[in-house]
């Protein structure tokens, strides 16, 4: 599927032969490294060659040539291999190109990405483009095969068409199959998830799991079907049913599951004391949510509760490249591993003053070396919104019987509406809003009431959801309708109106769902809205999440989707979407 079926063509390792042989001079020569080897589990010194993008060498000799060598002298530095998130969620807000530079400089420069919004928002040949485009940058870049759309979508046997599944699988940059959201169909007699998923373990690859407070008999079931790995362990006893399953274990620290901490003390209660099958995640927080870090955070965190150095290391390093099987070329630092290379002052701070993503400096002495160069969206398929419909006071008519309330920031159950909602605005003494679902093509809506999200908010309009569909939440139509117009206009966005004025805005210029702002300008506009939302009554942890999660199947109890309003626990619709 990639032009470049093998990483290095042979006129390359010929290249890197030659580097040994004295023919050729290195590219970089670390000389004086103190470094993490993961072999021997303890600091060692060695000299280590780099040529272009590979570690061609690490051990006690000098290089013959060093005529085009940078020869960086090491002494009181620590160095480690390059952090992997192998749970990505590169599309929350941010994009795949502007995370990927962001985790770069706290030292995570591999990533492990869903193809969810490539599936839904691209033709495959389009998101086989993008996935090429991202092999040329500095993190290195790989991608799920996901098997449902985690929602009722219209048309989901065209988007997840046993062709697309298929050449999916078979691309050199897809590392596994999933996560499994819909693993409750599989486990109601779904032979075509079934079929990919032998697919997938007959390739070779992995079957991510997305198990949420799944009983033992349960998870033993996934684990014959073919699962791997699961991140939703949320208690100690959780993750030992995992292990007991013969699962690779995930833990996650996220914005919406601040899980670690708890998890660490918990797995350390159980007298569980050895951590070769844990590897760690940050499953696609929101942007503001990285401010602290990533990969490095969570493993400062586990090093502070008291997780062995080395195991805290391997556990965002070699753990995740065994458990992809590619140790080959990720995850420690020896020959013939990209030379992905973080430089420390401490063992104890996994926070690096220095960074080699790819044989190439992404951050040096604390400064930031930006060489990832910017991307023709439009080129790629990632246009504006373009929506060639307007929205009008009849499409904010209400009647439903019941609403959606929200229990959390992610989970929603039903309730009986006993507001009179004949008006164009509602009261402010209660959290009951005005909620619309309404297609991005302008041919379906759902309107229902929407009750917790906020007691004060008069407009939202935001194309950021699970399937680039519009929502519309709020206290005042007109607010609501003004939005709308205002996100129409700048070709997608988070927008927020207050008494025909516009107080917030994110825009989201690549297909509705992603700014192509860097992640850093991201995080404040993030904030903004965040505070703006909690003042307006949102009380959750999250509200990006909020959005995203509203149509979201893999979760309980009540979704709102393209299909309807629907129950998730009975597997059917109870309100037919409306024709506009």
């Amino acid at each position: 599927m990639l032009e470049q079926r093998y990483r290095w063509k042979n006129k390359h390792l010929r290249e890197h032969v030659s580097v040994l042989d004295g023919k050729r001079s290195p590219t970089i020569l670390l000389k004086n490294a103190r470094y993490l080897n993961q072999t021997f589990r303890k600091w060692m010194t060695a000299n280590i060659w780099i040529y272009n993008d590979r570690i061609v060498y690490v051990g006690d000799m000098l290089p013959e040539k060093t005529n085009n060598c940078e020869v960086v002298d090491c002494t009181g530095l620590l160095l480690v291999p390059g952090y992997i998130e192998p749970h990505a969620h590169p599309f929350q807000l941010y994009n795949p190109h502007s995370f990927a530079r962001y985790a770069s400089q706290t030292g995570t420069t591999t990533l492990m990405n869903d193809n969810m919004v490539l599936a839904l928002q691209l033709d495959k040949k389009k998101a086989f483009s993008f996935l090429k485009e991202m092999r040329d940058i500095p993190t290195t870049m790989y991608w799920w095969c996901r098997f449902d759309g985690q929602t009722e979508i219209q048309n989901e046997e065209q988007t997840f068409s046993h062709s697309n599944i298929k050449s999916w699988l078979e691309h050199d940059a897809v590392l596994q199959g999933g996560e499994l959201t819909g693993w409750p169909k599989l486990l109601d007699g779904d032979d075509m998830m079934l079929h990919w998923i032998q697919e997938t373990k007959r390739m070779r690859k992995q079957i991510e799991g997305h198990f949420p407070g799944a009983s033992e008999k349960t998870l033993a079931k996934m684990m014959l079907f073919g699962a791997d790995c699961d991140h939703e362990a949320m208690t100690g006893k959780e993750v030992y049913n995992r292990l007991m399953q013969g699962y690779t274990v995930s833990l996650r620290h996220s914005s919406i599951r601040p899980d670690l901490p708890v998890l660490l003390d918990e797995i350390k209660q159980l007298g569980i004391d050895q951590y070769d099958k844990f590897i760690f995640t940050t499953d696609g927080s929101s942007a503001s949510f990285y401010e602290q870090g990533m990969i490095d955070h969570m493993i400062k965190m586990a090093i502070d509760k008291g997780v062995p150095i080395i195991d805290a290391y391997n556990m965002g390093t070699i753990n995740v490249a065994r458990y992809y099987n590619i140790e080959y070329l990720h995850g420690n630092i020896a020959t013939g591993r990209i030379a992905n290379i973080n430089f420390l002052t401490d063992e104890s701070n996994p926070t690096p003053v220095s960074v080699l993503a790819k044989g190439k400096w992404v951050k040096k002495n604390d400064e930031l070396i930006d060489i990832y160069e910017g991307l023709d969206w439009n080129e790629l398929g990632f246009e504006p919104l373009s929506l060639d419909w307007d929205l009008t006071m009849d499409d904010l008519q209400f009647s439903m019987p019941f609403g959606i309330k929200m229990e959390n920031a992610v989970i929603t159950k039903p309730y009986s509406v006993s507001i009179d909602v004949a008006y164009d605005q509602l009261d402010e003494s209660h959290d009951e809003s005005f909620f619309v679902l309404i297609d991005k093509d302008g041919k379906w809506k759902v309107n229902t009431l929407l009750k917790g999200f906020a007691n004060k908010l008069s407009g939202l309009a935001s194309s950021f959801s699970n399937t680039g569909d519009i929502i519309l939440i709020g206290k005042n139509k007109k607010d609501i309708i003004t939005a709308f117009n205002r996100m129409k206009e700048i070709g997608g966005g988070i927008v927020v109106s207050e008494g025909g004025e516009i107080v917030q805005e994110i825009g989201l210029p690549l297909k509705g769902v992603m700014s192509n702002d860097h992640v850093e300008d991201l995080i404040e506009k993030e904030k903004s809205l965040l505070h703006y939302l909690r003042e307006k009554g949102y009380r959750f942890e999250d509200p990006i999440y909020s959005l995203l999660f509203f149509s979201s199947t893999h979760l309980p109890y009540i979704r709102i989707t393209q299909q309807g309003i629907y129950d998730v626990m009975n597997k059917s619709v109870l309100f037919p979407t409306i024709m506009r």
